[in-house]
């Protein structure tokens, strides 16, 4: 079934009329006409089902087929501390972290990250990389979409990453942990949890930067013997939150 992300205002409208872009997609690219079901969601956790019951060339009327679903609010939401890589990593990084159910997303400007952005240029980038989350949402099927924040210098990231209720960090130093026994002593049972996962960029943090992580309570980890690309790096952590997360016994 093909998904489309409304409004939560429109969300809430029992007939629903899409133009502009989004008709053009649904109706031109998919070429979905009167019949055809479209699970719409506001990316805040709320989906409805609706079938097309009209359309014109630029516009397509949707029909609600069932009231508007809630969906649970996690009880661990997971926040990605990741420093922008170069090129388009940062975007492919952005869909599968949305795929692995990340809640948030601090890109960070961090003493060696070789990106730099900002004022319009950085607010340009968090629009797209939001836009990307948005259609990672709605390809993999989520009914919310990740918050993406403005690129952030690392000074400024202190104050979220230390409102984390656990934060771990990939650290290349000999005191890092394994990271299995650190997962297994997570408890995701436990509601308003908040996961930090933080990944430097491929010069590593600064000893100032490191020492400024482990001050907020971080637990540096290890991610085995190889060096990981800071993208892969990201991700190897979400998804291995994501089984402690979602696999719980």
């Amino acid at each position: 079934m093909h998904r489309h992300q409304v409004s939560p205002a429109e969300l809430e409208q029992d007939t629903l009329t899409l133009r502009g872009e989004a008709a053009h997609h649904l109706l031109h690219v998919l070429r979905l006409r009167e019949g055809a079901e479209v699970g719409a969601f506001d990316g805040a956790g709320r989906t409805r089902l609706y079938h097309v019951i009209a359309h014109d060339a630029t516009s397509l009327t949707l029909e609600a087929k069932q009231p508007l679903f809630q969906t649970a609010d996690p009880a661990v939401r997971t926040i990605l501390f990741a420093c922008v890589p170069k090129g388009e990593r940062m975007d492919w990084m952005l869909e599968k972290a949305t795929e692995l159910g990340v809640s948030e997303v601090v890109p960070v400007l961090s003493a060696r990250t070789v990106v730099r952005l900002e004022g319009r240029q950085a607010e340009a980038k968090r629009a797209r990389w939001q836009r990307i989350a948005e259609a990672a949402a709605r390809q993999c099927g989520a009914a919310t979409v990740p918050t993406i924040h403005p690129p952030t210098p690392f000074a400024a990231t202190l104050a979220p990453m230390c409102a984390c209720t656990t934060l771990i960090v990939a650290a290349l130093t000999p005191e890092a942990k394994p990271l299995k026994p650190v997962l297994d002593a997570l408890d995701p049972t436990r509601r308003g949890q908040r996961w930090g996962w933080w990944c430097g960029p491929e010069g590593d943090f600064t000893a100032e930067e490191l020492r400024a992580i482990l001050a907020c309570g971080a637990i540096p980890v290890t991610l085995g013997p190889l060096i990981l690309r800071s993208e892969t790096a990201a991700l190897y952590g979400l998804a291995n939150l994501a089984c402690a997360r979602d696999n719980h016994p």
